[in-house]
Formats: structure tokens, C-alpha cells, sequence
């Protein structure tokens, strides 16, 4: 349930309606916009009189919300979220970034593919220390050795790390190290434990939609860690499994405006896990950046026919030189003043 407020209310009696309905054994998310303020009812709201509500002096209107997502939909919070990553990259609110790195992170060449992609305008540097892989006998990661190599590269090129956390026991250790953002893989998506754990922190989360997630079910993990008090939260479509073979996965771009809509959360898309193959990311790329992601993430290696993991779907940094190029035309056209 939302109320929206008058604009004659005082901030006196908006602190007074707060602890009215804290007083009820609900939650109250206050949301002040430019031109109205909105307070969400956030519990069992079965039992509160809407009439009762919007007999009171302070309310405009009261209107109930259906979706079961409440704090990550945007009924409650009309502005657009803008998450800080640190090191001057904020995302979300029209701004647009760009996530590029290896998959894994495999030793010394980190630097070098990390360099080259922030040359080429890429932002945030990716890489996996933790690695879920479907066979136990796969490459699993460097574990912390990796992450100290993601920091060492941070601190030299002032880059924000996004890397994955699979574990709860291992919270500590990415406060420690300062890990800017704290990506949620496809399979950990309701790992419960997990998303609560993580959201008892403030740092950045990049939670990626589950291998056959529905989008509701994607902004409902958003909101287990939005639940735990932690608001900076992206969202991310990476494609989700279908009958369709020719691809990894199906990327689902319908998912980036249909999630602009229900949520205020930034969106990132990642073509290069959704196609799984390299002569279909930059396209994909193109077309989420058309659709209107907030950022994209997308797979870098100097040498993929080598690489430790996913090597079928990454670019060169010379292909992602080129990507770039494409992507600052198409982004430049889809935010045009139209007259």
C-alpha cells in the first residue's frame, strides 16, 4: 500500500503519520520527489482501512500495490536509484557504464586486458576470484590470491572491482579487501541466505537474473536485500534458458524496459553470457544499449582461445575497441533531444 502525501504536510506530521504506522507492526519507506512525497506501508497491510488512511488530513490519495515487490518497485520510489560504486562511477539516474574484463581472473595478465579496456572507455573492471562452475573438476578460481590481484589492478587504474561473491562466510573477506561491487551469479540468484547476508552490507550489488528466472523473481531477490537495508542494488539481465539451442541462452532484452517500469533500479545487461558466443556480443550490446541498460557488462581476454573459463565468449580488446565505438553511437542517438 502507498500513501501519497499532501504537499501542504509539515514534516512534523509526516514524522507523526510514520510512527502512526510503525505503531500498526508496519514498515514505512518514505520516498520525497520533486512533486509529490510517497510513503509505502510495507507488511501485512490486510488489516489497515485505506478509507481510514485517506480520511486523514495529510493524505492525497491511498492506493494499494499488487506486486510483491515493495521496496524495489518504483510505485514507492518514482526517482530513478542511482547506486555509487566508488571511484566516481555512479550508475543509474541517465548515466551509462560499461563493465569489461576477464571472466576469471587468471594471473599477471589481468593488468595488461585491464588497461587496454579502460582505454577503450570502460569503467568497471570485472573478474571472477570465485568461480561456480557446473562440473566440480572445472577451474573454480584463484579465491582471495585473486581478489588481491583485482585490488592491486584497482588501486593502479582508480577502477571500481565487480566480482562474485558465492558465499556468505565469505562477506568479511570483500569488506576487507574494499570490493566495490559484489555480483549475484545467475545460480545464486535465491540463494536466500546469501541475499540477506549481502544485504546487511552497503556495498554495491550486481544481482543477475536466475538461469530461468521470471522477472518478478528477479526484482523479489532485489528485495530480500533491499530487506536487510541495503538499497544499491542493480539488476541484471543476462539471458535465461529456453528450448533454443543456437545461443547460450535467450537474452531477454524486453527485460530492460519492462524493469525500467516496475522498478527504480538501475538496469545492466550482459550479452556476453546470454549469447555465449563472441560474433553475437557486440549486436546483442547494441541492442541493450537501444533498449535503454543503464550499463553493460561484457566479457574481455587477451587470448580467449586460452582462457581459463568462457573463452568462447569473450572479445579481444582490439573487438572491444570496436564495441565501444558502436556503443557511444548508439547511445548517443537513443538520447537525442527529439524535437
Amino acid at each position: 500500500m502507498i500513501a501519497v502525501v499532501k504537499d501542504t504536510a509539515t514534516p512534523e506530521q509526516l514524522d507523526h503519520f510514520v510512527s502512526w504506522i510503525h505503531g500498526k507492526g508496519l514498515d514505512a519507506h518514505v520516498s520525497k520527489g520533486y512533486n509529490a512525497t510517497i510513503v509505502g506501508l510495507v507488511g501485512d497491510t490486510t488489516q489497515i482501512d485505506p478509507y481510514l488512511i485517506e480520511g486523514m488530513d495529510i493524505i492525497e490519495r491511498v492506493q494499494r500495490v499488487s506486486e510483491p515487490f515493495k521496496k524495489a518497485n518504483r510505485k514507492f520510489h518514482p526517482l530513478d536509484t542511482v547506486v555509487d560504486c566508488g571511484h566516481g562511477v555512479k550508475i543509474g539516474g541517465g548515466t551509462f557504464h560499461v563493465i569489461a574484463g576477464p571472466c576469471s581472473v587468471e594471473g599477471e595478465n589481468l593488468i595488461s586486458i585491464a588497461r587496454q579496456v579502460k582505454a577503450a572507455g570502460a569503467t568497471l573492471l570485472r573478474g571472477g576470484a570465485y568461480k561456480p562452475r557446473t562440473s566440480p573438476y572445472a577451474y573454480q578460481g584463484m579465491g582471495e590470491k585473486g581478489l588481491d590481484l583485482l585490488c592491486e589492478t584497482r588501486d593502479e587504474l582508480d577502477m571500481p572491482i565487480v566480482t562474485e561473491i558465492m558465499d556468505p562466510r565469505d562477506v568479511d573477506t570483500f569488506v576487507s579487501h574494499g570490493i566495490e561491487v559484489w555480483q549475484i551469479g545467475a545460480r545464486n540468484a535465491q540463494n536466500f541466505p546469501l541475499l540477506k547476508e549481502v544485504g546487511k552490507t552497503k556495498a554495491a550489488i550486481l544481482l543477475k537474473r536466475g538461469i530461468s528466472g521470471t522477472i518478478d523473481e528477479l526484482l523479489m531477490a532485489a528485495e530480500y536485500i533491499m530487506s536487510e537495508g541495503n538499497p544499491n542494488v542493480i539488476v541484471c539481465e543476462r539471458g535465461i534458458r529456453t528450448f533454443e539451442t543456437h545461443t547460450r541462452n535467450t537474452f531477454d532484452l524486453s527485460a530492460v524496459p519492462v524493469l525500467h517500469d516496475l522498478s527504480h533500479l538501475p538496469v545492466c545487461a550482459d550479452p556476453s553470457h546470454a549469447t555465449g558466443h563472441t560474433r553475437y556480443v557486440t549486436p546483442m550490446a547494441l541492442a541493450a544499449t537501444a533498449a535503454g541498460a543503464d550499463c553493460l557488462e561484457i566479457e574481455v581476454h587477451d587470448d580467449p582461445k586460452h582462457a581459463w573459463s568462457d573463452g568462447a565468449q569473450a572479445l579481444t580488446p582490439a573487438q572491444f575497441k570496436d564495441a565501444m565505438t558502436r556503443i557511444a553511437t548508439v547511445r548517443e542517438a537513443v538520447t537525442m533531444e527529439v524535437e
